[in-house]
């Protein structure tokens, strides 16, 4: 990647930006400061790298990297923000209307360099530090640094596109794997080395994880690995063919990460851990962190620049990105063909966040939105043809963190527990569900104690009872902890409004969430989360459209389930932890209702069975069964739960055929006969 002459040109950089930090020559007074700020930051940078070339924090104590690792993040840290050239308002005010978003687009780049010092990528770095120097050289200049940035965005992405491709597949690249293996985890100074933001969660994290037994550990560990295992075994996929998995974790679990990649090798698969991208071109179109990540040193500041890419996302960058995508997976199909898929290890425990809404954070146009679908849906099926669907898994499981509270150690138990819950109990009960469910025209959804949601829900129609049913029953195997029941409902049909008094979705918190469907696709949505605010109601909609919706105007019904696992359910409200927890285990604990593409996306020609032995005939709807006419409309390349607690249940109803009527849930308990021993955990 860019190799030519690295060492001369970073020494050369460098010495530039040395004489800005000390004197930038610029007569306009604010644009100096600015420059003189960001190169004094990048000076800092330099000097880390020569210290971290050096060995120099081999020797550092605890609270020495700790204190560095601070002074690396302050400017972005919540008290600090409201003055730092990272927040669009701030350097606009600064720097005017026309650079102000420009630079501050700028300096958020330059700041991930903080990463590519601990990870010695200097050719990445020789680029952000040409490409300061280069807006610095055309001063006022608004149009030309706009375009200057454009263009470096535009030059490398096929490197920076390839490079990232090859940390998926390759697992040679072992920056992360090597911390985990070769450190002594005792000793707490290793969060340092991955250059993340560090904080007490992360540290106490840690510190528990090492307190656990090798026996704990190692359970942990193997529920893990079963359930990656189950799920190439449950869909008849040959799981001796892959070589590769790519663990995704928090840091602060790197001792179970360990042994987790331990198991992995006794069935034949060397991990592949990448960090979660830190640059524009990279970072996932929603914004969400995919890879290792450490504390997020301010959200709202992450919300800022989560459309960043407005900046430079045309119609040419489309398809440059798409070829650079194409190029590097057929330039690394052979390790593509042998990968098998993500495992996934999810935390939850921090306060909900809820965005304030900056008017001065770039923000997609309307054409750069159905921009973003196009680019979405090309780029998967890019992904898809390099690594099957039909022939991948993947598992995905959630531990709190100790952020979660003074009840962190006993709360952690107890998610242990959920994520280990009688395999056998369970298949028994939803196999009750699934068999009323079986016979349903629709299925009913009411709810109560201010919840408006009333909504029909079309079933496929089984014709095989014997051998047939349109219902998965979902235990412990890609998807941890067991507890559900679902289905790709038929979109015509399902019709009704969708309430939920508060949910967390895809990291923000949407509060008095509405959501209105006709023939299964979604005609109208509101929240309440601007609703003080003027234009609170159009704002809910934006956020909403973009991070459920994924700024499609419209997307179907993918998934209808029932969660049955009332222990989970019982264990947040105990605690009081339900806004705390990630939809993983929400969606457990009461129906859902999932926006975008059925659980069988890509995979729908792979027969699939239950326990008993009945194939899951509900593979397709509507939109998805397109893919063997215009496969451009089949898929929306997203899937997003929305869950109902139990207590905003008033009934979950079959209505059959010709015309009877069963209760599966009556006010928020289970009364269908096999049942009812779900309702145990609210008695006990």
């Amino acid at each position: 990647m860019f190799k030519d002459n690295l060492d001369e040109r970073f020494d050369l950089s460098f010495e530039r930006i040395k004489e800005i930090s000390l004197n930038p020559e610029l007569e306009n007074k604010s644009l100096a400061s600015y420059y003189k700020s960001v190169a004094a930051f990048i000076v800092k940078l330099e000097g880390l790298y020569r210290d971290l070339k050096a060995g120099k924090l081999e020797n550092l104590s605890l609270e020495e990297l700790s204190k560095l690792n601070k002074s690396l993040y302050e400017d972005v840290l919540v008290e600090n923000y409201d003055k730092s050239y990272a927040n669009p308002t701030f350097s606009k005010k600064e720097l005017g209307e026309k650079l102000g978003n420009l630079l501050s687009f700028l300096y958020v780049e330059i700041r991930g360099m903080i990463v590519l010092v601990y990870e010695d990528r200097i050719d990445e770095m020789v680029a952000l530090m040409e490409l300061f120097i280069e807006c610095y050289c055309l001063g006022e200049d608004a149009s030309q640094v706009k375009e200057s940035i454009y263009w470096y965005v535009s030059d490398y992405s096929d490197d920076l596109i390839e490079e990232r491709i090859k940390e998926l597949l390759d697992p040679d690249y072992d920056f992360a794997t090597k911390i985990i293996m070769e450190s002594d985890l005792t000793d707490l100074r290793y969060l340092y080395k991955f250059g993340e933001y560090i904080t007490d969660n992360e540290i106490k994290t840690a510190t528990f994880i090492n307190s656990l037994s090798e026996a704990e550990v190692n359970a942990m560990a193997r529920t893990f690995t079963e359930g990656y295992r189950k799920g190439f075994e449950l869909t008849g996929k040959d799981i001796t063919k892959k070589k590769t998995v790519n663990i995704r974790f928090c840091l602060g679990f790197e001792r179970l990460v360990r042994e987790e990649i331990k198991e992995f090798a006794k069935i034949g698969l060397k991990p592949t851990i990448y960090r979660a991208a830190t640059n524009s071109i990279n970072k996932t179109i929603s914004g969400v962190k995919v890879g290792f990540y450490g504390a997020s040193p301010n959200k709202q500041y992450e919300f800022d620049h989560r459309q960043d890419y407005a900046l430079y996302f045309n119609g040419d960058f489309v398809e440059r990105k798409l070829g650079a995508t194409r190029l590097a997976y057929e330039h690394y199909k052979d390790l593509a063909a042998v990968h098998g898929g993500p495992a996934v290890m999810e935390v939850f425990g921090e306060i909900p966040f809820e965005p304030a809404n900056n008017a001065d954070a770039y923000k997609l146009s309307d054409k750069q939105q159905k921009l973003v679908v196009k680019y979405s849906n090309e780029a998967s099926q890019i992904v898809n043809n390099y690594i099957k669907g039909e022939e991948r898994s993947f598992t995905i499981i959630a531990y709190p963190t100790a952020e979660i509270g003074d009840k962190f150690e006993e709360i952690f138990a107890e998610t242990v527990k959920i994520n280990t819950l009688d395999y056998e109990k369970y298949k028994v009960i939803q196999e009750h569900i699934i068999d009323a469910l079986d016979k349903a025209e629709y299925v009913e959804v009411k709810g109560t104690n201010g919840n408006t949601t009333d909504m029909k829900v079309s079933i496929m129609k089984v014709k095989d009872p014997e051998k047939e049913t349109v219902f998965e029953n979902c235990l412990a195997d890609v998807n941890i902890p067991l507890g559900e029941t679902f289905t790709s409902p038929v979109l015509k049909g399902t019709t009704g409004v969708l309430n939920v008094s508060s949910v967390f979705l895809n990291d923000l918190n949407f509060t008095n969430l509405t959501v209105k469907f006709e023939d299964g696709f979604v005609t109208d949505y509101s929240c309440d989360n601007f609703k003080d605010e003027e234009g609170g109601m159009e704002k809910g909609r934006e956020m909403f459209k973009a991070n459920v919706l994924y700024n499609h105007d419209t997307l179907p019904l993918g998934e209808f389930a029932i969660g049955t696992n009332t222990t989970a359910y019982v264990m947040a409200n105990k605690y009081d932890i339900v806004y705390k927890l990630p939809i993983l285990i929400v969606e457990k604990m009461g129906p859902h209702f999932a926006i975008g593409d059925t659980c069988y996306s890509k995979s729908e020609d792979v027969k699939v069975y239950n326990p008993n032995g009945k194939e899951i005939i509900s593979r397709d709807n509507e939109v998805s069964i397109l893919r063997k006419t215009e496969l451009d409309k089949a898929y929306f390349n997203c899937h997003t739960d929305i869950t109902i607690p139990y207590d905003e249940i008033g009934n979950i109803t079959v209505v059959e055929y010709d015309g009877k009527r069963v209760d599966i849930i009556r006010n928020g308990r289970f009364v269908l006969e096999g049942t009812l021993g779900l309702n145990d955990a609210f008695e006990n």
